[in-house]
């Protein structure tokens, strides 16, 4: 019983995206590999989603269905662009997110970095404009934003009702960068059937 409960499942998932013309598919979109276990049907251990070709895409782990420890999300070519923790499910620790660069060597800049405890912003959120300039420092206490202070992309400090709307845009920003990448995840489960 205990093997069929926890086995390991490896999946080739093909999605078809595109037009249909005369019931016929022009397009087809990538093919993604997801790696990952299952316990009691839920997924389990060590996950991993990769592209047709073989490059890594997201690494994570799941306890019993639940997301656990640090999701880390790769861009197509390969470059790192956003770190999760999580803590039985809920976003817990410090999560980054980078822009998207084309190529290059170099580590891409940083775009958000925000402490988070128990699902929600408690601490230090910083920002950065795309160039690597300070964009803003806001503090929150249990989800609302406390204080903030913010610059223009020159760099010249801006009075605090444009840094608190500043904060406030980078904070719903980010949270649809969130939540675009655990559905994401979502969408990319290992079959535990």
């Amino acid at each position: 019983m205990a093997g069929k409960d926890a086995r390991l499942t490896r999946t080739w998932v093909v999605f078809a995206v595109g037009v249909a013309i005369s019931g016929a598919t022009v397009a087809q979109g990538p093919q993604w590999l997801v790696d990952g276990g299952c316990r009691d049907g839920q997924p389990h251990g060590r996950y991993e989603l990769r592209t047709g070709s073989g490059s890594l895409r997201v690494a994570g782990a799941f306890n019993v269905g639940r997301r656990t420890g640090s999701f880390i999300f790769w861009s197509p070519q390969g470059a790192r662009i956003a770190h999760i923790p999580y803590d039985d499910d809920a976003r817990n620790g410090t999560l980054a997110t980078w822009y998207e660069t084309r190529g290059g060597d170099r580590e891409p800049p940083r775009r958000f970095e925000s402490a988070w405890r128990r699902g929600e912003r408690d601490g230090l959120t910083r920002t950065w404009y795309a160039g690597g300039q300070r964009r803003s420092e806001t503090e929150y206490v249990q989800g609302s934003l406390a204080t903030s202070i913010g610059w223009t992309n020159a760099g010249t400090r801006v009075s605090d009702s444009v840094a608190r709307d500043i904060a406030k845009r980078d904070a719903a920003a980010a949270d649809a960068e969130y939540a675009e990448l655990e559905a994401f995840v979502h969408d990319h489960l290992p079959r535990c059937d």
